[in-house]
């Protein structure tokens, strides 16, 4: 019984112990699992290499976009180019003159900067004595700033004393004598102004009425036009107060970003009146312009067709227009813009076409206390010199108009090392914008590439003036031309090598 029970149980575990595998079995097992192996090693292989692939791509991606930010920025390739306004070794120094002329200075504040600095070279020519500039008070702007209110006298007078004498007022005994009146023909050459030397067999004191354009843009020697240079550049330098408080401004724009464009955003009354841009503005305010201009007598020209303007490219920039041409350069959202103007016209109604789209805007009044403005209150010249502290100084000038102070600041900035200025193609822009209104192009990377093309050579690099334009002749081809003080290369700007040249 014992023996019998024994051999079942025996039988019974048998039959739940594991077989041994067949080598055919053990194979199959071993290939299966090898598989498996591999498959799960070119799946992990696959991802890793994947991610790798992606993360160029992305880097690549970061890469194009800082460069496309720093190109939005920095400055076009100076060639080594620096500032050479130095006498040649030819220039002699100022003699003593007993002749005097006297001048009043015409129009805005950038336009009275010019013509002062041609009067300088005018005296040197005509070897006389300089009194200094009577202001315009009588302009537009109704501004009564002095001459010392709004420049340093003193600086002027002896950073010219190797130029030209300079005082502050006739002297008494030719207070009461009579003078020769002149208004010096626009645009003139030195052949002109020596003529005009004989005037001082007549007289002792001649007084310029006009001192605006009064000498051409080229072919005047070389060391005339460097000192024009000297004269704006150097000797006419803001009075302390501007200059401390433009600093201060320029200062507090650091501190909200370290970089940020001057808009000269020329939407103001006058500017539109005067030049009878009447586009996205209302009847009312058409009709409040024209009446404007017929009522400004010194205003030569009252009947404008304002489609015609546009068209051809004479309109400002309108606020909105601004905007889009801005977003499409590629300028972010959050982009420091300083709008350096006078009160736009239509208010904040038609500000919020730009602040719609690049709302990181700021003004003088919004970067300077009411203390601080106080004393300029009623003085555009000198609210205006505050902008043009602030437009010198910035990252990128743009100008929504070729007027006087966007030529002074353009050239300015040639003059210190070709400081980024992008000059709207105003003719360009009016197709893409009406393509735009109609439906035709859209906002984006199109538009973007577009606008980016048309601008490549519109950034302030190194070239030189433009002459008149062609099929126009006599002396209204001098008005077509670039002005000198737009653009002062080659006379003022050059490499130090050849400076060198000219010193010895």
């Amino acid at each position: 019984m014992v023996n019998r029970g024994s051999s079942q149980n025996r039988t019974l575990a048998t039959r739940f112990l594991p077989r041994k595998p067949s080598p055919y079995v053990l194979t199959l097992y071993i290939i299966s699992l090898f598989a498996f192996s591999i498959f799960v090693f070119l799946f992990y292989t696959r991802s890793i290499l994947e991610e790798d692939e992606r993360k160029p791509l992305l880097f690549g991606e970061l890469q194009s976009e800082q460069i496309l930010d720093e190109t939005l920025w920095d400055s076009p390739f100076g060639y080594g180019l620096d500032p050479c306004v130095k006498p040649t070794s030819k220039y002699k120094a100022a003699q003593r003159s007993e002749h005097y002329i006297t001048v009043r200075s015409n129009g805005g504040l950038n336009q009275m900067r010019t013509g002062i600095s041609d009067m300088v070279a005018v005296a040197r020519i005509m070897n006389a004595t300089l009194v200094i500039p009577q202001l315009d008070k009588r302009s537009f702007w109704q501004d009564s700033s002095t001459f010392s209110d709004i420049f340093d006298e003193l600086h002027f007078i002896e950073a010219l004393k190797g130029d030209i004498r300079v005082v502050k007022e006739l002297p008494k005994n030719l207070e009461t004598i009579p003078r020769a009146r002149k208004h010096f023909t626009s645009w003139s050459g030195m052949g002109y102004y020596e003529e005009r030397t004989q005037l001082w067999k007549e007289y002792q004191v001649v007084h310029v009425a006009k001192s605006d354009s009064r000498l051409a843009n080229n072919d005047l020697p070389l060391d005339m036009q460097r000192l024009r240079c000297r004269a704006l550049y150097h000797a006419l330098r803001f009075s302390p107060p501007i200059e401390s408080l433009g600093k201060k401004l320029v200062e507090r724009l650091r501190t909200r970003g370290e970089r940020y464009i001057a808009l000269h955003l020329r939407y103001e009354k006058d500017m539109l009146s005067f030049t009878g841009c009447t586009y996205g503005l209302t009847d009312a305010e058409s009709k409040e312009l024209r009446i404007m201009r017929e009522t400004t007598n010194h205003w030569k020209v009252k009947a404008i067709n304002s489609t015609e303007q546009r068209i051809g490219g004479f309109c400002p920039l309108t606020p909105k227009e601004v905007g889009i041409f801005l977003r499409a350069l590629g300028y972010p959202q959050s982009t420091l813009i300083y709008i350096a103007a006078g009160e736009i016209y239509g208010g904040n109604t038609r500000l919020l076409e730009l602040t719609s789209s690049l709302p990181n805007i700021a003004f003088k009044e919004t970067l300077a206390t009411q203390e601080e403005l106080e004393a300029f209150t009623n003085h555009a010249s000198q609210n205006a010199a505050l902008d043009y502290i602030i437009s010198v100084e910035s990252d990128v000038f743009v100008p929504s108009y070729s007027g006087n102070m966007a030529r002074a600041v353009e050239g300015h900035r040639r003059y210190l090392g070709h400081r980024k200025t992008i000059t709207p193609d105003r003719k360009g822009l009016v197709e893409v914008f009406d393509k735009l209104e109609t439906g035709e192009l859209k906002e984006g990377s199109a538009l973007s590439f577009l606008v980016r093309q048309m601008h490549e050579n519109r950034q302030g690099a190194p070239r030189k003036r433009r002459g008149s334009l062609p099929g126009i002749k006599g002396r209204a081809r001098f008005r077509t031309e670039e002005s000198f003080y737009e653009n002062p290369y080659p006379e003022c700007i050059c490499s130090s090598k050849r400076q060198q040249l000219q010193m010895t």
